[in-house]
């Protein structure tokens, strides 16, 4: 099956049923998007699916003919972070740092939509991830930072 990561077109020996998770992470070698729960609700896992903030463990590769999945390594452009990135290291968001790309990417999908999110517009759509160290302030101020520079 051929799909889009990362803007390079990939083949997978994987059958249709295959999660996009272990695609990713045991036969492309992008293991910057992590396994959490495998279901679908810490977002550990989070990518972008033409986007789309989406599950990937609970995302099939046979559901992606077509279209385009961005993980957490598909975000730096030319040596350069994303803003979104920048802003979580600058806030010094991360301690253990197991869900950092998932909260990125939910982030990036965030700010897409919604340049200018209210703080209860940013705890509403990232309520799906969960950070065990318990960073939330932090992520939250480097949230309303990023949505200065997006």
């Amino acid at each position: 099956m051929e799909l889009v990561i990362n803007e390079i077109k990939r083949t997978s020996s994987a059958t249709p049923e295959a999660s996009l998770l272990s695609v990713l992470r045991d036969e492309f070698d992008l293991t910057g998007t992590k396994y959490g729960c495998g279901e679908g609700q810490c977002g550990a896992c989070t990518v972008l699916i033409d986007g789309k903030a989406v599950r990937s463990c609970r995302t099939t590769i046979g559901s992606l003919q077509g279209k385009v999945v961005t993980t957490i390594e598909g975000l730096e452009k030319n040596g350069r972070l994303h803003p979104v990135q920048e802003a979580y290291l600058q806030a010094d968001v991360f301690q253990c740092g197991y869900c950092a790309s998932g909260m990125v990417m939910s982030t990036v999908a965030l700010l897409k939509n919604n340049a200018s999110p209210t703080e209860e517009q940013i705890k509403s759509f990232m309520n799906g991830n969960m950070c065990r160290c318990g960073t939330y302030p932090f992520i939250l101020k480097a949230i309303q930072e990023a949505a200065t520079k997006v």
